[in-house]
């Protein structure tokens, strides 16, 4: 979803430099295996920590903030932490520990959740993670081409791991991500867990997690409303478990990604037509899915055997409201197919409006309708088109309805033309560009998808690895108050070369290829991001209950707390704002039935 003005070039593999590889090797990803963090750039490593008594410390700490990696948190010991949730809602605390010498082998380990009543949650349900410290960078001017020395370098805290016991260094901290996954079918009532932090064994500081369970249930990912829509890259799931391209290695490969997305209540399939739709803008080029294959006597054939695996593996997996297919409009306007006749691969440019562009796609299209019909997925597959101008998508939509007008139409709109194309069935547009309320309205009545996306050129709110962690579920929040149906982000898990060191890549601010790691390694953005979503499911619901009760007094407190997030600029008070909405959201969960 980057700009695209820059990347006409992007396509020369060898300009990827995307750090030093500290020791890794293509398949040592694996889970349970530990690795060295980059060195600290910041000058935190003078932090003065004379002042820390001997030990490991422990306390609770803000899920809105980011501890650097080499400073003396001075902060006063929290032992006591307490959070809401719904029955069936998964939420966040975070713990952080430090040391001034060195401490081998320490282990976080929460217990039983145990409630006033002596109602009981698993301690199954509670799940402590450290954090690691990827390379990140700055913002700066956003897109564009980068050299590391360019920009400023720090550590930041950001991927989950899944290491059960950690070596502390002197002198450093170590964030702990605590995860509380309430059961559906849990009893409300008060509840508290004792978080053990050990080492070696032996306890050296016990933390309170109290847990307020409300008596309200929040569906399953799958019914969430918030239409979340996280590009997938299979490429890069193959290139960093060492496994050959849709071999069955792969797909079990990329079961573990995968089942996040769908854990988040993602709605949509990532497919492609042709080759690489985005001229290989990624550290991985896109691997074809549907292979093109001219016959000597000119007619074609298309082998849609990859497509279908994919599409059904994620339909499995519960993703399966849309199947995105990029895209008639590839960035640099090229389709590739084995000539029979000639007994190779070429690549013809086939610009829109051009006679080359409807002798080479009417066939296609026309296939590929049938195909998806007899497979059952007509309805809900659309052909998708990413950031083209309107001299590309005029020729493009006229195509479409006069050939096959049976297909849906997604685009990202970052040209401020969406009103050209009202009878696109998913427009994404850029997010700040301007936008109609009586259009979303108006769509959403015909069924039609709108939603918003972030990439590289916009700082706020967005998923940057540098980026304040509330920015993920902000974004949730900004959807409910600008009216959108949710949001769009151009990659989940577009992986750099050493995703779990080092966060930056050749062009646009680090971290914004992906926002999980491999093997499944969660990340602060993705549980934050998580929460924006819980919340725009949990306000939907609130608000229909509040209407059926004719409470227009709280109905109007909230809407107003909302409307206070429709802001796609930081402001100084965005993070306030959004607690704040949160913290209302909570004390309506106590008191509407």
């Amino acid at each position: 979803m980057p700009k695209t003005t820059i990347y006409s070039t992007i396509a020369l593999a060898c300009l990827l430099f995307c750090g030093n590889n500290q020791g890794f090797s293509q398949g040592r990803y694996a889970v349970g295996t530990t690795f060295t963090e980059m060195a600290d750039p910041s000058r935190d490593t003078l932090s003065d920590w004379s002042n820390v008594k001997p030990g490991v410390h422990a306390s609770f700490v803000s899920i809105d903030k980011r501890f650097p990696k080499s400073l003396n948190p001075n902060i006063a010991i929290q032992p006591n932490n307490k959070v809401d949730a719904w029955k069936g809602e998964q939420v966040s605390a975070q713990i952080l520990l430090w040391t001034s010498a060195a401490a081998s082998d320490v282990v976080v380990s929460p217990g039983e959740l145990k409630s006033t009543t002596g109602k009981s949650i698993s301690a199954e349900a509670v799940q402590a993670r450290f954090v690691r410290y990827v390379m990140t960078d700055e913002f700066a001017e956003g897109c564009g081409y980068r050299k590391p020395e360019d920009f400023k370098a720090a550590l930041s805290a950001d991927m989950l791991d899944d290491l059960k016991s950690y070596n502390l260094e002197a002198k450093r901290v170590r964030p702990v991500w605590i995860t509380v996954k309430v059961p559906a079918g849990a009893a409300a009532g008060q509840y508290k867990t004792v978080i053990a932090v050990k080492q070696k064994g032996k306890v050296i500081q016990n933390l309170d997690l109290n847990v307020n369970v409300q008596d309200q249930v929040l569906p399953p990912a799958s019914q969430w409303p918030f239409h979340l829509d996280q590009w997938q890259h299979p490429s890069s799931v193959a290139r960093v478990n060492n496994v050959k391209m849709w071999s069955d290695e792969h797909f079990e490969a990329l079961k573990p990604t995968m089942k996040q997305l769908a854990a988040a209540g993602q709605k949509v399939i990532t497919a492609t037509l042709n080759k690489d739709a985005w001229n290989v803008q990624t550290y991985d080029p896109y691997a074809d899915m549907i292979t093109w294959k001219k016959a000597k006597d000119g007619s074609w054939s298309y082998n849609y055997a990859v497509f279908d695996r994919w599409v059904q593996f994620m339909m499995d997996l519960g993703i399966n409201k849309q199947i995105n297919c990029y895209s008639l409009l590839p960035w640099n306007n090229e389709v590739h197919y084995f000539d029979e006749a000639k007994n190779e691969l070429v690549n013809v440019v086939a610009k829109p409006g051009t006679p080359v562009f409807e002798e080479l796609w009417t066939p296609f299209l026309k296939d590929f309708s049938k195909h998806v019909s007899a497979k059952g997925w007509l309805k809900i597959t659309n052909i998708a088109m990413d950031e083209r101008a309107q001299e590309q998508m005029d020729p493009a939509v006229e195509l479409l309805e006069r050939v096959v007008p049976e297909f849906g139409i997604a685009f990202a709109d970052n040209h401020k033309s969406y009103k050209r194309y009202q009878k696109s069935t998913d427009i994404s547009v850029a997010v700040g560009d301007p936008f109609d309320q009586n259009d979303l309205i108006e769509r959403r009545k015909k069924g039609y998808i709108t939603t918003f996306y972030v990439c590289c050129s916009d700082e706020f709110p967005n998923q940057f690895t540098f980026s304040d962690p509330a920015e993920s579920t902000y974004m949730g929040w900004y959807a409910l108050a600008a009216g959108f149906d949710g949001a769009l982000r151009w990659a989940f898990n577009s992986w750099v070369a050493n995703p779990l060191q080092d966060s930056r890549f050749r062009t646009w601010p680090a971290g914004d290829t992906y926002i999980v790691y491999p093997q499944g390694r969660s990340s602060i953005r993705y549980e934050r991001m998580l929460e924006g979503i819980q919340d725009f499911t949990k306000v939907n619901i609130l608000k229909e209950k509040l209407e059926k009760s004719n409470d227009q007094t709280n109905l109007a407190k909230l809407n107003a707390k909302i409307a206070k997030l429709k802001k796609s600029r930081r402001y100084a008070a965005w993070n306030d704002d959004l607690n704040d909405a949160k913290a209302f959201v909570t004390e309506l969960s106590n008191k509407v039935k």
